[in-house]
């Protein structure tokens, strides 16, 4: 049979038109790339709007009509943030809050996630269910109690304090997201470690750590980044200059009768900074880490 033959079809049967089924394709495909586009202009039109604001001159923030592009553009908002506030103070603040919060919180929620990932216990079940019941809690409920134990304790206005709530609040959160690391990791290489001397933590620290090493990285980004933004407790806890944070500082540009937008933006960007370069170093183990626990095999 030549190679021109026609190919005899079943009785009843009919040849679909491909030219219509690429022309479907293609106009799905740009409408997907449509509401993409749409939906990024939303989410980024934001974040363009704060930055604008910020490089306009204190004068013409509030200028009508509106300038989408600033037609004089103006450091003068970030130097009088950090010249007439003492904004590097809290910058520094959040930066030791949150990266001993977050180290501490990760640690303990390693340790808490290996035990209920390779051990079994009768309240096994509760805890876990306690961890899940505690994300569904707005912190804002506890602010009441939360602040008179506090002021209990004597750790009101106290970095230490607004340390320990915040470990306390993102340990549930990573013991849960660890939990699925380990148990994706086989036991063997554990039971081999053991076998060769290693202890049950000396087998967790130089061999399941290393392999968990994306999934670390990922709960300690989101623990750190969590305790960077978070905004109601700090503003409760934290009085003075000299120990209020970067959430708080925010909040304070907002006065009974005016708000400062230009040094509010410029805050707002140099706030943003640090957490965007955070997630753009650590982008590829933070992929990895979401997606590691997520099949068993």
């Amino acid at each position: 049979m030549s190679a021109t033959a026609q190919m005899v079809l079943p009785t009843g049967t009919r040849r679909r038109p491909v030219g219509n089924r690429k022309k479907k394709v293609s106009g799905l495909g740009i409408l997907r790339f449509v509401g993409l586009a749409v939906w990024l202009l939303i989410t980024l039109f934001p974040l363009y709007w704060i930055a604008l604001t910020s490089f306009k001159a204190p004068a013409t923030v509030n200028v009508y009509p509106i300038e989408y592009w600033p037609s004089q553009p103006s450091m003068q908002n970030y130097v009088n943030l950090f010249d007439t506030s003492s904004f590097g103070v809290f910058l520094a603040n959040s930066a030791i809050v949150a990266l001993v919060a977050g180290v501490t919180s990760t640690f303990i929620a390693l340790l808490s996630a290996f035990v209920i990932a390779r051990f079994e216990f009768r309240s096994k079940g509760a805890v876990l269910i306690a961890f899940l019941l505690t994300q569904m809690i707005p912190a804002f409920i506890a602010l009441g109690p939360l602040y008179s134990m506090m002021a209990d304790l004597g750790l009101v206005d106290n970095k230490f304090g607004l340390i320990l709530v915040y470990v306390a609040i993102c340990i549930p959160f990573s013991t849960v997201m660890l939990r699925g690391f380990f148990e994706n990791v086989p036991v063997a290489l554990e039971e081999a470690a053991m076998i060769d001397g290693c202890s049950r933590l000396g087998a967790l620290f130089r061999v399941l750590v290393p392999v968990m090493t994306p999934g670390i990285i990922a709960a300690f980004i989101f623990n750190f980044v969590n305790c960077w933004n978070e905004l109601f407790l700090s503003v409760v806890l934290m009085h003075s200059e000299e120990n209020r944070t970067v959430p708080a500082a925010l909040n304070g540009f907002i006065s009974t009768f005016n708000v400062d937008w230009g040094s509010m933006s410029a805050a707002a960007v140099v706030t943003i900074l640090p957490t965007m370069v955070l997630f753009a170093l650590a982008s590829k183990w933070i992929v990895q880490g979401l997606t590691a626990g997520a099949v068993k095999e």
